[in-house]
């Protein structure tokens, strides 16, 4: 197969094909995000996989693909492999120092697709007021690839990404691990006790917390627009991923590009 050559106008038209098509499958903007559950479920996985697998999400993902010209919306032909996986981000409860606060909640179901021609995204699903939805497409799968290092790490563990720094780590007992350089970064290869990392997060992000000052100020809490790839969350990006990227994706479609590193510390 030979992919087609894209002119940079059409790469903008197909670019924003499948950003109006990804409008159309994340549906109105609600008024309120819509809470979303603690713990991923068999059924609330059955219903991600359904959401992933249908039709016009296959679609969506052709032009996705296709949007740099690397292969044809007709031959993208994408196709989803395995099942979904719960995702779980730095819980700002856990950072505010609530009694018997998880350091990581749920924030999205994710699911592998793959391109005819290798390319790897990760489909984003949550629960909006019209049942559970595709609400973003994100380059790479630094998702799965993440929850495999790991489950091999630390088995049992929760992995979890803190997306002010863009860092993953898997936590489990009194112990967190770091999954990336930029967690060994922050926390040494050898990991740091959950009481430290507490103390450490806290310290950073305590007083950008939701309904904090920063916030009020109208610095964290969301997403305003498309931000441009810069391979990270904003700093105060606290309020979490899923409940804010339903009504977003509605009004901006984010598509991502998440910028590709050596997984493994």
């Amino acid at each position: 197969m030979t992919a087609m050559t894209v002119r940079p106008a059409a790469a903008a038209a197909l670019a924003a094909a499948a950003t109006a098509a990804l409008l159309a499958l994340a549906g109105p903007a609600t008024a309120a995000p819509v809470p979303q559950p603690q713990t991923a479920t068999a059924e609330t996985l059955a219903a991600a996989h359904e959401a992933a697998v249908a039709p016009d999400t296959l679609a969506t993902l052709s032009r996705f693909f296709a949007r740099e010209g690397r292969v044809s919306v007709a031959a993208a032909n994408p196709r989803i492999e395995g099942g979904a996986i719960p995702v779980s981000y730095l819980n700002p409860d856990f950072v505010a120092g609530r009694a018997g606060a998880p350091v990581a909640r749920l924030e999205f179901l994710a699911s592998r697709a793959v391109s005819s021609d290798g390319q790897p995204a990760a489909l984003w699903t949550a629960k909006t007021g019209t049942g559970w939805q595709v609400v973003n497409i994100a380059t790479g799968d630094d998702e799965f690839r993440y929850a495999r290092l790991g489950a091999g790490k630390l088995p049992g563990g929760t992995v979890f990404r803190e997306p002010q720094t863009d860092a993953w780590y898997v936590a489990g007992g009194e112990r967190v691990l770091p999954l990336d350089e930029d967690a060994v970064r922050a926390v040494g290869e050898r990991g740091t006790t959950l009481a430290a990392y507490r103390a450490r997060v806290t310290k950073a992000y305590g007083d950008k917390l939701p309904g904090s000052a920063y916030a009020r100020q109208g610095m964290a809490g969301g997403f305003e627009e498309a931000a441009p790839d810069t391979g990270a969350t904003p700093p105060a990006l606290l309020a979490g991923a899923a409940g804010v990227l339903a009504p977003v994706a509605a009004a901006t479609a984010l598509l991502l590009r998440r910028r590709r590193r050596t997984a493994g510390a």
